[in-house]
């Protein structure tokens, strides 16, 4: 069995005894109350499916008197009866954009869209083979309103999908960052102990920032990158850091080694206009015309048509600042497929230590 791609080229081959199902909230009743209602602490599973299958696309949107919701509240799904979830991510950025927030923006894979970005949309498949299960947990004060459909198709039974990995999604954070330069310092105003800085190497990738952490065969389709610049400290032009990505235990060099964190997400020379395309863009700018790089930034890279593939191990990383220097509020979401069993995911922090600044 091909279960099929998005291409316009591929869209008239027929597929006898697929079938195209959908679980949602609707008002099973008959009525118009086509919503599923948490109460503060509640978690409930959204779907329970059979296989083989794959989900094929998630829509959801929310209702909440908490303004912290979107990082309060969680999805977590498991696959074919495994015990660990393979998805554990607050809900806002399992859709493409942290800190809480919600904005339009369109992706290949994942996109927000009207009203002001709270309709959230999925297009990743999720291939399954006997089982897959989807919960949200509302880990708010507050009643908690959710709307969704799960879009999938069922496939004939004995249709195998060995050849297919699983969909992971993992989120993390380090607040702040451990940065090694003075924050009493203004590099811009100091030239000579900004050209001292850039000469610091980092011949290691140790204290990078970590976005990904998997052990296995599978491969890395991308992430977003979620930035809270809240000190002035080198103007806190946070793109000079480096990403490098580690493949089955490399040593460093890694063979994928960047050149800053703006050029790994495909842009340049320090952007400070929101884009979005198909698989980069910077969807969140805060910054002002004193202060250029403050605030809340998210860029995002998916590797669709690149995707990194590892037989062993996978560690993606990033640079906080040239050489790990400066010390900023990082989140982000990874995707990707890989065979399970997967590693036990870093624990999830509690509410406090995931909300946003």
């Amino acid at each position: 069995m091909v279960i099929g791609n998005s291409t316009l080229a591929d869209l008239a081959r027929l597929r006898p005894g697929v079938r195209r199902l959908r679980v949602s909230s609707y008002d099973t009743r008959g009525g118009n109350f086509d919503w599923w209602d948490f109460e503060a602490g509640q978690a409930r599973d959204i779907a329970s499916l059979r296989g083989p299958g794959c989900i094929k696309h998630i829509w959801m949107t929310t209702l909440s008197d908490d303004r912290y919701a979107l990082r309060k509240v969680l999805l977590r799904a498991w696959w074919d009866e495994e015990p660990l979830p393979s998805v554990e991510v607050p809900l806002g950025d399992f859709f493409g954009l942290g800190h809480g927030l919600t904005r339009n923006f369109v992706s290949l894979p994942l996109q927000m869209s009207p009203e002001d970005g709270r309709a959230f949309n999925c297009w990743f498949p999720m291939p399954f083979q006997t089982a897959a299960r989807l919960a949200v947990i509302n880990e708010t004060e507050r009643p908690f309103r959710l709307y969704f459909y799960i879009d999938y198709e069922a496939y004939p039974a004995g249709t195998s999908l060995e050849d297919y990995g699983r969909f992971h999604a993992q989120w993390r954070r380090e607040n702040p960052t451990a940065g090694w330069a003075d924050p009493a310092v203004r590099w811009a105003d100091h030239p000579q102990a900004m050209q001292t800085a850039w000469q610091t190497p980092n011949t290691s990738g140790a204290d990078n920032y970590v976005i990904l952490e998997a052990t296995g065969r599978g491969h890395y389709v991308g992430c977003h990158l979620d930035i809270d610049c809240f000190s002035r400290q080198a103007n806190d032009w946070y793109g000079e850091g480096d990403d490098m990505i580690f493949v089955d235990g490399e040593p460093w060099p890694p063979a994928l080694h960047g050149t800053g964190t703006e050029d790994y997400f495909n842009t340049a020379f320090c952007p400070t206009q929101e884009y979005n395309a198909p698989y980069h863009g910077l969807i969140l700018y805060q910054g002002t015309s004193d202060w250029r790089w403050r605030g809340k930034n998210t860029v995002y890279r998916y590797h669709i048509e690149d995707p990194i593939f590892f037989e062993k191990s996978i560690r993606v990383t990033i640079e906080h600042g040239h050489a790990n220097k400066l010390s900023n509020d990082y989140t982000s979401t990874a995707y990707w497929y890989q065979t399970e069993p997967h590693q036990p995911f870093p624990p999830l922090p509690p509410v406090a230590g995931r909300l946003p600044r």
